[in-house]
């Protein structure tokens, strides 16, 4: 659970460095307090400004163990206080996880909100916030925590008012590092980012998961594991950085190249044989793994297969570093890998192969040196090796000494215990009385065979000593040696796996773009985004056919585009389609288009699918406008904005009502301040009613259909145009659903349209009942009631009661 380290001045603070102490004497009276959780490399963090009392949160974003993204945050943010958890026991952390996700939710529903009505009720208090915080980052959550109790124990800005007053919140901003775009969990999910399925092998069902069909899942070509993480770790932060872009686009233009093609199989045969070797100062790709080579080499518990994947990495790495100094200097990551990666390698490779026997080595399962390494080691092991034959002639010797009952004898050699003579039990010898023998000393009993020592024996243990663990100490004593040279060459290896994931992520990124025919986008600082022949990544891998489309959103005309069209017409595939092209561009990688040009986007949004959440207990509904709400408060004129089908979770005029509200909101905005807004809808009278302004910013597309006879056949064709149907009945008789239902709605359908009644078919009509009526007066009238043979009972009876009863049903 996040809670403040206290002193007894209150809650500890650690002031950055580079803050001037004049400067806060100067304006005490704004505090930035930032608080801080990591757990398993996961950041969550928020800070408060007390200048114009806002409370600003950043997602759970991954970080390493140098912590390099809280760095650039401390940074950018420059806190006076900084508030961090205290250490805690282990077996502590799953239940203090959840109890402090609990704790801030409650101290953030009893925050003082003044913008809240104070007869507000929690449930509602806990829906207005889910719209404007996310309840999805659990360490953003403790953090909060945290920080709201420091604020009320400090009493920041309120110091001089009634104990009874807190500190005040006023807003909730997203905060995200300048360069990082920001994208939430419902995005990464709608598009289809990330996806996890189950393994399908049996054995791996309880061991975890595998990536199913996502974009992630097609882009990862990497060779090695540490590549896939760092891949991982930059579709979890797509970047607004141009350096950081061109530089990723630069090498992925090179590889991507046909003539290049041989170079880009050669380096990633070459990457295969590259291990993870985690490092003791854990490095920004590798820190999860702390059992690794480097580690267990300070532990001194170096494994033989842990010698043998390091002389392959070091091996392969040189390998690389050599080929790349053929390549174009002028890439920055060729001349990196070049430069950096120095003749360390090619030394630690050299002293590994000239020390390390790895066929004895894994033969004998331990750490075995090569002849000519350490001459006392092959003196010992030229006794050991010449040590049968002289012991064979020993054995014969001593026989000549035995009972004659013993036929054999043989002179053996154990680690720890010395030489032996091994004689084979004789039938006699039953009870451990009867292994007793003059001159000798009975060991042990094993394998129906009996172990002596002898006066000759003895003269061998003295004469030899214990050779084997002498060799074995010996050969110990070389492998500290050599674990202290490469341990020393250490820096040289944490730059290797660094640059080597990232050439492994370019050149993953590189065979998918040639393999799926994608293009280089052109990145600017501009506002524009423009697509030519546009294909989502995923779907036309899936289909035999697809329609490429185009779009255009330039700086001041059609920011907002709403787009109709029948259902399955493809309105949400093209919505998906784009936000994908521009999530590809911000990570560096190319895109499935025949040209595009992206304006570096500060954050992609999303209503596109309602995400079930039992623990927040908000209906779907809700859930939907928490989405929406965050779009229209979070984004700005540098944001992409993706809405399908917003307000159908409700009645047809309250959804309207909402949606136009929506679009309005964003088109009385400064044209600077407009997102790029693609928004599907269904909702004809949108556009039929004129509820939307008329202006330049706006503009409506729709996908062609045609009607061959009574088929509605699709085009996929984006144009300019507003769809005048839904061609509901028509996509409802495509899903098979009976045909007099269909003519029926579509009968039903057109009266409405035009305003006529809606006649039921399964009772009399009112012209058929008025026939009906004319029909028994007629018969009443024609009846002689003077005529005693008219039984005006059963006329009655037979007429009237069956009407009357219709008459009923109809009430």
């Amino acid at each position: 659970m996040a809670a403040a380290l206290e002193d007894p001045r209150g809650a500890l603070g650690f002031r950055d460095p580079g803050s001037n102490i004049d400067e806060e004497e100067e304006d005490d009276t704004a505090a930035v307090l930032l608080s801080v959780l990591v757990q398993r490399g996961q950041l969550g963090l928020c800070f408060y400004d007390s200048g114009d009392s806002s409370l600003h949160y950043m997602v759970d974003s991954p970080d390493n163990y140098e912590l390099h993204l809280l760095s650039r945050v401390i940074q950018e943010v420059r806190p006076h206080v900084i508030l961090t958890s205290a250490k805690q026991e282990r077996c502590l952390t799953q239940y203090l996880k959840q109890l402090g996700l609990e704790v801030g939710k409650q101290r953030l529903l009893s925050a003082h909100l003044p913008f809240l009505p104070a007869c507000i009720s929690e449930r509602d208090k806990m829906s207005y916030l889910s719209s404007c915080i996310t309840f999805d980052s659990p360490l953003m959550l403790r953090a909060v925590g945290a920080l709201l109790k420091c604020l009320d124990r400090r009493r920041v800005g309120v110091e001089l008012e009634d104990s009874a007053v807190g500190v005040p919140i006023l807003q909730f901003h997203a905060y995200t590092l300048k360069e990082v775009v920001y994208i939430d969990r419902d995005t990464y999910s709608v598009l289809q980012i990330f996806k996890s399925d189950l393994h399908p092998s049996v054995y791996k069902l309880q061991s975890g998961e595998k990536e199913g069909l996502s974009l992630y899942g097609i882009l990862n070509r990497c060779k090695s594991k540490f590549g896939s993480k760092l891949l991982r770790q930059w579709f979890l932060r797509p970047t607004r950085d141009l350096a950081v872009l061109y530089r990723r686009q630069e090498v992925i233009r090179f590889f991507t190249s046909p003539r290049n093609s041989d170079v880009l199989n050669t380096l990633q045969a070459s990457l295969r044989n590259i291990r993870n070797i985690p490092v003791t100062n854990f490095g920004s790709v590798h820190f999860k793994c702390l059992s690794g080579v480097l580690r267990r080499m300070t532990l001194s518990s170096t494994k033989v297969t842990d010698w043998q994947s390091l002389y392959k990495t070091v091996f392969s790495a040189v390998c690389i570093r050599d080929s790349m100094r053929h390549l174009p200097q002028s890439i920055q990551l060729f001349r990196e890998i070049s430069e950096k990666l120095s003749e360390d390698l090619h030394y630690v490779a050299a002293l590994i192969n000239r020390v390390v026997d790895f066929d004895a080595s894994l033969e004998e399962n331990r750490f075995t040196v090569k002849p000519n390494v350490d001459p006392a080691i092959d003196e010992k092991k030229r006794r050991m090796m010449g040590l049968s034959d002289f012991l064979t002639d020993v054995a014969r010797r001593e026989l000549e000494h035995l009972d004659s009952r013993i036929s054999s004898c043989c002179v053996i050699y154990l680690p720890l215990i010395g030489f032996l003579l091994s004689v084979p039990r004789l039938p006699s010898m039953v009870e451990k009385e009867d292994f007793e023998m003059e001159g000798l000393e009975f060991m042990f009993l094993s394998d129906d065979r009996l172990h002596y020592r002898s006066q000759r024996t003895r003269e061998l243990d003295s004469l030899l000593g214990d050779l084997h663990c002498d060799i074995r100490d010996m050969e110990t004593a070389v492998m500290t040696q050599l674990q202290s040279a490469v341990l020393e060459k250490s820096n040289s290896l944490y730059q290797v796996l660094d640059l080597l994931a990232e050439l492994d992520c370019l050149m993953a990124m590189s065979s998918a773009s040639q393999e799926y025919s994608y293009s280089s986008p052109k990145l600017a600082r501009h506002r524009t985004i423009a697509i030519t022949q546009g294909r989502h990544p995923l779907l036309e891998l899936c289909s035999p056919v697809f329609v490429a489309n185009s779009f255009q959103s330039s700086e001041s005309e059609g920011r907002i585009k709403v787009i109709t069209g029948p259902n399955s017409s493809g309105k949400s595939i093209f919505l998906k389609q784009v936000g994908l092209i521009v999530f590809m561009a911000l990570i560096g990688s190319d895109v499935p288009a025949k040209e595009a040009e992206v304006g570096l986007v500060d954050g992609i949004f999303t209503r596109m699918q309602s995400r079930e959440s039992v623990s927040v207990g908000l209906s779907t509904f809700m859930i939907d406008l928490n989405q929406m709400a965050l779009a229209l408060n979070s984004s700005t004129g540098s944001s992409l904005v993706l809405i399908d089908e917003f307000g159908k979770g409700t009645n047809t005029v309250d959804g309207l009502s909402l949606l136009a509200a929506s679009v309005s909101f964003w088109l009385k905005k400064p044209p600077v301040d407009v997102p790029h807004v693609l928004l599907a809808t269904n909702f004809h009278s949108l556009m039929q009613l004129g509820l939307l302004p008329t202006t330049g910013m706006l503009s409506f597309l729709t996908l062609e259909t045609a009607v061959d006879r009574d088929e509605l056949v699709f085009l996929y064709q984006l144009k300019e145009g507003i769809c005048q149907s839904s061609y509901a009945a028509n996509i409802a008789a495509l899903a098979g659903l009976p045909t007099c239902l269909v003519h029926r709605a579509m009968e039903a359908s057109e009266h409405y349209r035009t305003g006529k009644p809606i006649k039921r078919i399964d009772k009399a009509s009112s012209d058929e009942q008025a026939k009906r009526c004319q029909s028994v007066v007629q018969k009443f009238l024609s009846l002689d009631l003077e005529d005693k043979d008219v039984d005006l009972q059963s006329f009655m009876k037979d007429e009237l009661l069956p009407s009357a009863g219709e008459l009923l049903n109809r009430s």
